[in-house]
């Protein structure tokens, strides 16, 4: 009886009960996956098919970042945009000293619909995991839902360009990867830059906080756009069909 009022209650928020151990098992899966998101880049950017690349939701350029070690390694050219003033004074420290790289201190949004982003306040960051600096949202929800109390949650104003006007303020017009980061807007910029971009790069974004019906229109454009897409370790990998390579899967990579 308890079990059919709880589901209920939570039906009506639209939240949905996952198993635990579907979560477990999903990252065991990500840890000793033979694809990984590093595996893919590194075939990508070690073989020059990647030479440059934009990268939205920098964060401070070190947590959680699948691509350091490659931008330092093989002096990628970059445009890293981070709209949380702390992360992204971080970010220009952690690569300080590289010619190769362009900073930008925005959000990245549909016709400027961002105006503030909610974190942890910087008081209460040692009471969670590390994983706080990197869950930065348009929504408070999604901070509440891993853990956060409301009480230690605080809104800053941030500004704000489209995908578009980040192009052309920094002329950035050639680029092989659009990697993003962004706690649940990934799908709408990637929407937003596949309706107003003829520019073809690889595009890799975190997909599982996506609404559904924006989940459903990213993956209907990308079809549209010949796009074929797979997940990975929480992410989506997209490939134009023209620049397909199934020996990213090969095992002596």
């Amino acid at each position: 009886m308890k079990d059919k009022i709880l589901k209920k209650f939570v039906g009506l928020f639209q939240y949905k009960l996952v198993d635990k151990k579907y979560i477990k098992n999903n990252r065991i899966l990500d840890e000793k996956s033979f694809i990984s998101i590093e595996r893919i880049l590194k075939y990508l950017i070690k073989n020059k098919v990647i030479k440059s690349l934009i990268q939205i939701g920098a964060n401070d350029g070190v947590r959680f970042d699948s691509l350091n070690a490659f931008i330092k390694e093989y002096k990628l050219n970059c445009l890293l945009v981070e709209p949380i003033k702390e992360h992204f004074k971080d970010l220009e420290k952690n690569y300080a000293g590289l010619d190769n790289i362009i900073f930008e201190n925005s959000s990245i949004s549909v016709d400027n619909e961002i105006s503030h982003l909610y974190k942890v306040k910087e008081e209460f960051l040692n009471i969670y995991g590390n994983h706080v600096r990197g869950i930065t949202s348009f929504k408070i929800d999604h901070l509440i839902h891993h853990g956060v109390k409301k009480k230690h949650i605080t809104k800053q104003e941030v500004a704000s360009l489209s995908i578009k006007e980040l192009l052309i303020k920094h002329k950035f017009k050639n680029f092989e990867l659009l990697f993003i980061d962004a706690e649940g807007y990934d799908g709408k910029i990637v929407n937003d830059f596949l309706l107003n971009n003829s520019i073809r790069p690889y595009i890799i974004f975190e997909y599982i906080h996506i609404d559904h019906s924006t989940f459903k229109i990213v993956t209907d454009n990308l079809t549209k756009s010949k796009y074929l897409f797979f997940p990975v370790n929480e992410n989506l990998v997209c490939i134009p069909n023209e620049k397909q390579d199934i020996s990213i899967f090969q095992p002596n990579l």
